[in-house]
């Protein structure tokens, strides 16, 4: 399991012309991305090393300062480009054990006390952010 995390003031994820998931204040953006051989055990671990990462401003965590989080799936993380221009999506879970893991980490981080909005699982979304200076991570699980 493999995540973007992605520092913002601000952030929304629209599909067919509609926002589907928004956060009006600082937080961050998630993009989540799974592979055949993940678990939930790893959902859960992500999903904790996500709500304690001390990202925001003032090296604080969204658990100390109750910042939001937008989750998006993102099977891309998973591409294979070591071979010629097309990448493959090999890599990258079908639905039926991608969706439900992206899922997982959504309510671990609702147990855990965030508040997450997420996208729309394998709908095209465009995601918009806005933020103070860029501060991205590359986190598995």
């Amino acid at each position: 399991m493999r995540a973007v995390v992605q520092r913002v003031t601000q952030a929304s994820v629209t599909v067919d012309g509609e926002v589907v998931g928004a956060i009006d204040r600082p937080g961050l953006v998630v993009l989540v991305g799974v592979t055949h051989s993940d678990t939930t055990a790893q959902a859960e671990k992500l999903a904790a090393k996500i709500w304690g990462l001390r990202i925001l401003a003032d090296e604080r965590s969204c658990s100390d300062v109750d910042a939001p989080l937008l989750v998006v799936s993102q099977f891309t993380l998973y591409a294979d480009t070591r071979k010629g221009r097309r990448p493959s999506w090999s890599e990258a879970a079908p639905r039926e054990i991608a969706e439900p893991l992206v899922e997982h980490v959504v309510a671990t981080l609702r147990n855990l006390g965030a508040t997450v909005e997420t996208g729309r699982f394998g709908a095209h979304m465009h995601v918009s952010l806005v933020n103070d200076g860029p501060v991205t991570l590359i986190l598995e699980a």
